[in-house]
Formats: structure tokens, sequence, C-alpha cells
């Protein structure tokens, strides 16, 4: 008897539905074909042992399954629950008359409970999109799928439960989470806040622009004077995710299995990978392509501690995702896109010892040193990078003050005010949302400068030898640092005050 079963591949951050025909005939066999990957060629053990430790057994016919479409590459374990449900049916030790209204996935352990599978959202929005009744799943991943509307959801943690749903009648429990209301909920501020921060005024002021923008920046200065701690604060005074962000972000995370037990992700993610990093951990890849390290950061920051310390092939393959904001992985016989839309904050000494070449310092580097060091990362990747800005010591004066500085709600605000400018103004781009996404053609005409300006930023280019690249990253500072003053225009003050926010394109930096 032939029995049809559906359940869904994970391809990229979208899913393709798959059909597993199940035919169980006359004769002794077990034949699984539609190019699975080992982990499902072993599913017929896990299977036969959770079926026969419930009180079921795999026939002694013979059985063919296909998994169609045949030509897609199926992977993972969870399709153990799928393969068991078609059996069953097609063996008639069970009555299963709206199997074809389900989606139904899980892996099995041997008792026959069930262990949680990866891309549950995406296959959820798949499942919706296909006109599917409900999704049986693990209970683990319940209310990661019950994000998606207009789709019943059912929980289970033992593959007797769907046995019984589909043999016997007995209900399942449907996993219900008003989305938008879970989502506001957990809206609440990181526990790293700006407050905690004692001195280092500019720099907190160059956070707030970088903020304020979506620019990139870079943080120069000695072991100690506080950049690790500016950085894992910044996530702090970025605006509010948007439900369309959150499930986004939500949808590249359940692909690799991250997502926690709240289901909707309300926070702007903060990767913080470590400098052994290669290249595809980074970026993505592997025989069957997973997000890197710059897609699981994307609505959020990447934080790269100690830039000169990662390998210079590992940093050069971030210079196209920098600017396209998407990473797109090829090979033979398919191509996938993710999205990387994030925040690239870096931070490094500026010499091997860690120190400026000053005297007075613990450990001195020679300026040849100094040199050597920095040419570690190419000036093509620090043109990418809005900012750039020295961070000093932090006098003991400061640092004994028991006063509070300024909270990350009250820079927050700020910063929300300036994006809804932006918000405003790229209404009907469909792809720029905050400055720094600008294009030239956007560059051209909302940061025009009056005559003044012009001869300014004419003076600081010839003096610094900056690129085309750099020459639109200050205007687009610029324009941040005008929207931040709600100013309609951009003038003088602005223009050099993002011409400040260069400092390694500075003679006596990288030369």
């Amino acid at each position: 008897m032939l029995k049809k079963v559906f359940a869904s591949a994970v391809f990229g951050v979208e899913a393709s539905t798959v059909t597993v025909e199940v035919n169980t005939d006359k004769g002794v066999g077990y034949h699984l074909v539609g190019l699975p990957d080992n982990a499902i060629k072993e599913s017929n053990f896990r299977i036969a042992a959770a079926l026969q430790n419930n009180g079921y057994r795999i026939p002694g016919k013979k059985i063919i399954i296909n998994m169609s479409p045949a030509d897609l590459r199926k992977e993972g374990s969870a399709y153990d629950l799928t393969l068991a449900i078609g059996i069953l049916a097609s063996s008639r030790q069970i009555q299963a008359e709206n199997l074809e209204k389900y989606l139904i996935m899980g892996e099995l352990s041997l008792d026959g409970s069930l262990q949680p599978l990866k891309g549950a959202l995406p296959i959820a929005v798949k499942a919706r999109e296909e006109g599917f009744k409900g999704f049986i799943l693990p209970v683990q991943n319940a209310k990661e799928a019950a994000i998606v509307d207009n789709l019943e959801v059912y929980g289970v943690e033992n593959i007797k439960q769907v046995i019984d749903y589909f043999d016997k009648g007995e209900a399942l429990e449907q996993t219900i989470i008003n989305t938008r209301e879970e989502f506001e909920k957990n809206l609440d501020f990181p526990e790293f806040d700006f407050s905690d921060v004692k001195g280092q005024e500019g720099i907190k002021r160059c956070m707030e622009i970088a903020a304020a923008g979506g620019h990139n920046i870079i943080l120069i200065g000695p072991p100690g004077a506080g950049k690790t701690m500016l950085a894992k604060r910044l996530p702090s005074i970025l605006p509010p995710m948007t439900l369309n962000e959150a499930l986004e972000t939500t949808k590249i995370h359940s692909v690799v299995g991250r997502v926690k037990d709240s289901g909707l992700m309300a926070q702007r993610p903060f990767r913080s990978p470590h400098h052994t990093i290669s290249n595809v951990a980074l970026v993505g890849g592997g025989s069957y392509p997973q997000p890197g390290e710059i897609s699981l950061s994307h609505n959020g920051v990447l934080f790269l501690d100690e830039l000169p310390e990662f390998k210079r092939e590992v940093l050069e393959v971030m210079r196209q995702p920098l600017e396209d904001r998407e990473v797109t992985i090829s090979r033979a016989k398919f191509t996938v896109t993710y999205p990387s839309s994030f925040m690239l904050v870096a931070s490094m000494n500026p010499s091997p010892s860690g120190y400026f070449n000053d005297p007075n310092a613990p450990v001195t580097s020679s300026p040849a040193e100094m040199q050597r060091y920095l040419s570690k990362v190419s000036g093509p990747l620090l043109d990418r990078i809005d900012i750039h800005i020295e961070v000093t010591p932090v006098p003991f004066e400061k640092l004994s003050d028991d006063r509070k500085g300024e909270t990350s709600v009250d820079i927050r605000k700020r910063v929300t005010k300036a994006r809804e400018y932006q918000t405003q103004r790229f209404t009907e781009s469909g792809t720029v949302h905050y400055n720094a996404q600008m294009n030239t053609k956007q560059i051209r005409k909302y940061c025009a400068l009056d005559e003044g300006s012009k001869q300014l930023l004419k003076t600081a280019m010839e003096c610094l030898n900056l690129s085309a690249r750099a020459y639109d990253r200050i205007l687009k500072v610029a324009r941040t640092i005008a929207d931040l003053e709600g100013a309609e225009h951009i003038d003088g003050s602005h223009i050099s005050e993002a011409i400040q926010y260069r400092s390694l394109d500075r003679e006596g930096w990288l030369g």
C-alpha cells in the first residue's frame, strides 16, 4: 500500500517541501532512495527500536521509501518521525486519513521520545505557504514554529502521541503564541549599560554616531583603555528591532539550531568570534552550506577583538559582504545567499606591545614595528570602516569618580529619533533603512554640501590622501551627525567632526 507523508528540507534560510512516499508490498527488503545522507540511511535502526518499544514494528515486507524531489539532497536525522509514521500507515498498523494535511518532522530516540530539530521556523513558514493545516514537531521547537500564524503547531514528546492522534483521534495540545505580545515582552535592555563606563565621553559620542547611522567602527588603543567594554555596550543603544527584523534574524539562528525557548529573538545579536576562526566559519560555507558568524550577526553587531591577530585571508573575505550586506556561497550544483547586514565593531592595539610610541609605557615598540603590525590590516578593509577612533586610558580621577554616566536608555532615545529621520528619508527605497546603507546616488542627493563645507572636505582629502570610498564614508557620517542634531542640511561643523573620525588615514598610522 502506498502512503504519502510530508516533511521539509532547509536550503539556505528557506525550506522546500519533501514528499516521503512509502510503499509496502510482498517480499523482503528495506530500500530508501531520494539522495538521503548517512544520518537518514541509519534511521531504520532508530525507527525499529522506537516502534518496538511502543508496541509496534517494522513489517517483514518489502518497503520502498522515496524522498521526493529525488534530486534534492536531504540531510539530518529530523526525518525519523516522518518515515516511521509513513511505514505504520503504509502497513495499515494505524489509520491515518488526514495525513496529507500535516507536515511531520522529528528525530527519534530508541524509546520513541523526540529530539529537537534545526530550521523549525523556515519550515513552518513554508508549511503555511503551501497550505498545510498543521505542523507536528518536537515540543522543544514548538514555540519557535508557533511564531507563524494561520498554522496549527503541535509540540509532541513521544511518537506514541502522534500515533494515537492519527489512529485513535486523541487530541494533541496546540501551541499558540501571540507573536507581537511575546516580542514586545522581551524588548528589555541587555545587562551591559553605558553608565558603567567611566570617562571616555568622546568615545561614547562616536559609539552614539555609529549606532545612529549603522556605521562600522574601529577602536584603537592600549590594553585596559576600555575598547571591549565599550563594544559590548553598543547593542544597548541600538534601536529596538522591528518585528520583521526579529523574524528575519530568528530564521537564520533557527537554521543552525540556536533559537532559545522564547521562540522569537527580541534582542539584537552580538557575536564575538575568536581570532583563530577560519574564513568558512566567519562567512559561512561547508559541503552543505551553513550561515557563518557574519550572517548570525545580521541586524546586530559583529565584534572582532584584536583585529590584526585575525588571519589576513579571513578578514579579506569580509570585504564583499560589508559592501553588499549579503553573502553568496556557490557550489557546483547550487548557490545559497545569506543576509549579512551587520555593524562591524573592531578593536586593535596600536603596536605589538599594545602601547603607543610612548617612553613612559611599560613596553614600547619602534615606529617600524608599529607600521609592520598595523599593515596586517589591509587598506581596502579599513576603507570600508566609517569611523576610526583612538581610545586613550582613563585617568585615576575619573575611574574613582562615584558619579554615574549617561545611561544607555537616554542615548538610545537620541539614536532612535535619528533613525526615525532616516526611515522617513528612505521611505521610497525598499533596501536602504539607515545612512550607512546609502549608495552613491543617494549620497549625492541627501549629503549636498555648501561651498564652505566642500572646501573643508577638499583640504582634508588632499592632506590625508583619502580615497573616493573614504570621501563617501565622511559624507555618510556627517549626515548622521546632522540627523542627531535634527538638522536638515550638513554644515561645516558636521563635516569637520566626521573628518576627525578617520584616525587611520592620518600620517603616522598607515603611512
